[in-house]
């Protein structure tokens, strides 16, 4: 069993690798309620190089559509200004010298939809990224097989090993799905 281990643990890792990138992509999708997620992928100029907006301030969401920017440097607060509306998320951010405020405005039944749709295809995005992880180990396990560095019974403990371990990400996978399609189409 130490010969599969190894890829036992690589399945599981580039498997939950794939579902933490699809968390990442959905967190990052607007809902109509505030969520400092929604500026995770801004970068702003600072000092001539790019830096993320969470490092250079506070990101809180006061209000359930109300998010609020706190520069470290007050310098900086209109590049961050300009930076939240260069990434074109449909985001008015208003500057009153000491912080942004950024009015989330409630999302039309139209966009909704289209959102879900969006999401659909995330999600299809990862569950590909698992089926071709699967797909490569179980192409090494058989590769181990024929060159007889594995039994015919540890091949067939690993193969079922590794399909849990899809079967789980799959189910993550569904959850992820189920539950921003469920804050999307809230009210």
């Amino acid at each position: 069993m130490k010969r599969i281990e190894p890829l036992t643990k690589d399945a599981d890792h580039r498997m939950g690798q794939a579902v933490e990138h699809c968390r990442n992509e959905l967190a990052q999708i607007r809902t109509g309620r505030a969520s400092p997620a929604l500026l995770d992928g801004v970068k702003v100029s600072y000092y001539d190089s790019p830096a993320p907006l969470n490092t250079l301030a506070t990101i809180t969401a006061q209000e359930a559509r109300l998010l609020v920017v706190q520069p470290f440097d007050k310098s900086v607060i209109f590049d961050i200004e300009k930076a939240i509306q260069a990434a074109d998320l449909g985001l008015n951010p208003n500057n009153d010298g000491n912080v942004i405020r950024i009015p989330i405005p409630a999302l039309t039944e139209e966009r909704r939809h289209e959102l879900v749709k969006h999401i659909h295809n995330l999600v299809e995005e990862g569950r590909v990224a698992v089926r071709n992880v699967r797909k490569d180990i179980n192409n090494q396990l058989r590769e181990m097989e024929k060159s007889h560095q594995l039994s015919e019974d540890e091949g067939s403990y690993a193969h079922e090993q590794i399909q849990k371990t899809t079967d789980k990400s799959m189910e993550d996978l569904n959850s992820l799905l189920t539950t921003k399609e469920k804050e999307l189409l809230e009210q």
